[in-house]
């Protein structure tokens, strides 16, 4: 997969150090992914949500972070959306954003 706009995790990190490792291992594994449909994310991360317009929700560091990515599986390129706590997920349209 190609993961386009890795300067959003880049700068999340920057400022919460403790997401670092979690992200650049997330980065690393989704860039060599071959996903094909929300099944092959599934496999991979159990605890991945799938909603509809193609967007996927990662926990990340032991679900203090949320991570919304939308997928293009034809393609194989994965858009970062979001990244941030908990709190600001709860604000979020995880659909339209």
């Amino acid at each position: 997969m190609r993961v386009v706009a890795k300067k959003i995790l880049r700068e999340f990190w920057e400022k919460h150090r403790d997401s670092e490792e979690s992200l650049r291992t997330w980065y690393k594994e989704a860039s060599n992914a071959k996903w094909t449909n929300p099944s092959d994310i599934i496999a991979a991360y159990t605890k991945a949500s799938i909603l509809k317009s193609s967007r996927v929700v990662f926990n990340v560091c032991g679900n203090k972070y949320r991570l919304i990515v939308e997928i293009n599986y034809l393609r194989q390129w994965v858009f970062i959306r979001f990244i941030g706590t908990h709190d600001d997920y709860d604000k979020t349209n995880a659909e339209k954003i």
